[in-house]
């Protein structure tokens, strides 16, 4: 006989998987919590992302992503690509590949340090997450290649105090050269860029449309590149519709390309078109990205993705405008971005 256990009930359960000190969070409010190898942001009790920085042997990751109603859409140490994580950041630097996990030829993005951010802000917003500073760093050598400085926080609302009626949680990657390193190469794969692979039962039945309602360009078989500010996908887990979406920020210094596949499974991903257009950081002139990432349980449609896309991108981005990054790690970490 089966059992239908309340969503409340589960939410509970997987918050304890998440993280061990559940009783340590609070009852409400935004707040993350770190162990030895990952970071945990709770909506109270609730669960909605946990980042993996610990005992990974190539880069770091969000390895799950809970809707409102505690329903988990990502998936990790796929069998028929094991370097897919969740949700996870990588390109090709210099000629060195940061997405596939080749013991011989992969880059490995090592976390060099990191900092909770649990940020009740007297105004609407409240946020929690991280700043963590990355090195890249290829095969065989002990100096960086690219470094990073990645901001992942989860917000609550817009300014005026609305809430998404969603997870909604910030990527920032700030990428630039090392120290003696006049120049880096930044290009890849059509799909490389901040990628997301779901759970099985997402891989089938699905649906991507986006802001345009681009079909896009084909690429290889259902395989699409599009260029537009948000893309979507609708889904079930296990019976479950969710909706989830990524978000580009009109400050990029390029607009986002979106890739999309559905079979053999489902996949989208933000790129920034590195495949045929690269990128040469120069020193003093870091690469800043900002993108959003939406969850929605049931079906939503393009007005409700397109609301929540425009009271994402009116506050405050969630860390300092690069002419006020510091180098080191303690520098003020809010600073809003003059408009």
């Amino acid at each position: 006989m089966t059992r239908t256990i309340p969503h409340a009930v589960v939410a509970m359960a997987l918050a304890v998987s998440v993280c061990p000190a559940i009783a340590q969070v609070p009852s409400r409010g935004l707040h993350a919590a770190q162990d030895k190898d990952t970071v945990s942001v709770f909506d109270g009790s609730r669960p909605v992302f946990r980042y993996r920085r610990g005992a990974v042997p190539y880069k770091p990751y969000v390895d799950q992503l809970f809707s409102p109603a505690g329903v988990q859409i990502l998936r990790d140490h796929v069998p028929d690509h094991g370097h897919h994580h969740g949700l996870m950041f990588a390109l090709r630097v210099d000629g060195v590949n940061f997405w596939e996990e080749d013991a011989q030829a992969a880059g490995t993005e090592k976390s060099r340090s990191l900092k909770l951010v649990n940020d009740a802000a007297p105004e609407a917003i409240s946020r929690a997450g991280f700043r963590e500073a990355l090195d890249w760093i290829a095969p065989g050598e002990k100096s960086p290649t690219l470094v990073e400085r990645r901001w992942v926080t989860a917000i609550d609302g817009d300014p005026a105090g609305t809430p998404f009626g969603a997870t909604l949680v910030t990527w920032r990657s700030h990428l630039e050269t090392p120290p003696g390193k006049d120049s880096v190469k930044l290009d890849g794969s059509h799909y490389f860029g901040l990628g997301m692979r779901f759970v099985a039962s997402m891989d089938q039945g699905g649906r991507f449309f986006n802001a345009d309602n681009n079909p896009g360009q084909t690429v290889r078989g259902d395989e699409r590149l599009t260029r537009t500010r948000w893309c979507a996908y609708t889904a079930k887990v296990d019976g479950k519709p969710v909706t989830v979406a990524l978000f580009d920020h009109p400050e990029n210094v390029r607009p986002m390309t979106v890739f999309t596949m559905s079979r053999p499974f489902a996949y989208l991903s933000a790129t920034l078109n590195v495949w045929k257009e690269p990128i040469t950081l120069k020193a003093g002139r870091p690469l800043d990205l900002c993108l959003g990432i939406a969850l929605w349980d049931g079906q939503v449609d393009d007005a409700t993705v397109e609301k929540v896309y425009q009271q994402w991108k009116g506050t405050p981005r969630t860390a300092p405008a690069i002419s006020r990054l510091h180098p080191r790690d303690d520098a003020p970490f809010f600073v809003q971005r003059g408009r």
